[in-house]
């Protein structure tokens, strides 16, 4: 007998009718005799509907209220889906995420959680019932309800599996899995059987928008198999665990990308210590995170700064940065928001080389040009333009072979 805890998102729980389908197949896993904790986040849509009441009637609301309100959309799926097992014959007791007392700081609409009192989840599954819990939310030493930002019913499941020390958390969405990129883009693009914790985290960092960064956060610091299914095809997943020795089978696991991006730089900017702390950190105290960061020496004693910022951020990053200049009596500032981050990511190169050369030499040939390059142990990406991502993703994916299993490649570690 396992204890698994699986979660649901809003998309698998999006009306009545599959709520009880979702039912079925939880009432099916526990006649296998299988201990099982469900975690649910609201019905599809549900959430914006809440933020567009809570912006009609104060706009720009944060903090303590919206909390308040945003926590309700869950509660309502807890309570169908509880009626719909009680309905099937299978015993099932849902809680909020204060009454289960999930308790995090006190960090309104996006808080992180500290501990989880498993007394009352034991106690219902040694009565032999289902146990469904409200995702994305929990309490603070106050009592105040809290909020753990968008995707947080994942880390909330994930937290539970480690709490509980489940044999696997299995997160049920609209995909069939991790792919090797998003199959809309390559048709061809293929499930992976399984990915480590470290690939998974570059990934959803990357652009995948498969699982909330937290929760791999989560599950890589304490070892919680954490499993990508469908809610609505059958299938084994993927498996997300630690690196072991079949990982280097593949050299590259998948390709992200990001459409979210913009470019500011800044010329001519004089050549001394402290330039690029004042520079950045002009930027840093708006509380925008920087990405990607180059900088130039020219042959006049100046450099010049380029560095990739969050789209939705652009406007006040530019903003500073001209303050910046000012003081600096910088030549100029430019921005650029058609730009696009690719990234390959693969535990395979810690030990193969030749990988970076290879991704060049496959946007070359297409005639795409790199404007900025960053890599880690396990990842390299690139900023290209955005009119030329999806043809740029196309490329590495052909060149790499990902279409294929890793054992039916030929060697590509040298271009």
């Amino acid at each position: 007998m396992a204890l698994i805890v699986q979660k649901y998102g809003g998309t698998s729980v999006g009306t009545v009718d599959r709520i009880e389908k979702i039912a079925h197949k939880i009432d099916a896993f526990r006649d296998k005799g299988d201990d099982l904790v469900v975690v649910v986040s609201a019905m599809s849509g549900e959430t914006n509907r809440l933020l567009e009441l809570a912006e009609a009637v104060h706009p720009h609301v944060r903090g303590r209220e919206l909390d308040v309100l945003l926590s309700t959309g869950e509660q309502v799926t807890i309570a169908l889906l509880s009626m719909a097992l009680n309905r099937l014959g299978c015993p099932a007791r849902s809680y909020t995420g204060s009454q289960v007392h999930i308790l995090t700081d006190n960090v309104f609409n996006k808080a992180r959680i500290r501990t989880i009192e498993q007394e009352k989840i034991r106690a219902d599954i040694e009565r032999g019932c289902v146990v469904v819990v409200a995702g994305f939310q929990g309490v603070d030493e106050q009592g105040n309800i809290t909020t753990l930002g968008r995707g947080g019913s994942d880390t909330t499941a994930v937290a539970l599996a480690a709490a509980l020390k489940a044999d696997e958390c299995q997160i049920y969405t609209d995909v069939e899995g991790v792919y090797t990129t998003d199959p809309r883009v390559v048709g061809e693009a293929r499930r992976l059987d399984r990915i480590t914790f470290e690939e998974m985290l570059e990934m959803a960092s990357l652009g995948s928008k498969v699982l909330q960064i937290r929760s791999v956060e989560f599950a890589g610091k304490y070892n919680v198999p954490l499993r990508v299914l469908s809610s609505f095809v059958e299938g084994p997943g993927t498996l997300i665990t630690l690196e072991d020795e079949h990982m280097e089978d593949a050299l590259i696991s998948g390709i992200a990308f990001s459409r979210d991006e913009a470019q500011l730089t800044i010329t001519g900017v004089p050549d001394h210590p402290g330039v690029a702390y004042r520079i950045i950190g002009a930027v840093s105290d708006l509380n925008v995170e920087v990405d990607m960061i180059v900088q130039n020496v020219g042959a006049d004693d100046t450099t010049d700064f380029t560095f990739t910022v969050h789209r939705n951020d652009y406007e006040r990053s530019l903003a500073g940065l001209q303050t910046a200049a000012t003081e600096l009596n910088a030549r100029e500032v430019r921005g650029d928001t058609k730009i696009a981050k690719v990234s390959l990511v693969g535990v395979g190169m810690r030990s193969h080389a030749g990988i970076a050369s290879k991704m060049f030499g496959a946007l070359g040939k297409e005639g795409i040009n790199i404007l900025m390059i960053s890599t880690s142990e396990i990842k390299i990406s690139v900023i290209i333009q955005e009119k030329y991502l999806e043809l740029a993703v196309r490329a590495l994916h052909d060149a790499f072979e990902l279409a294929r299993h890793p054992k039916d490649r030929v060697d590509t570690a040298n271009p």
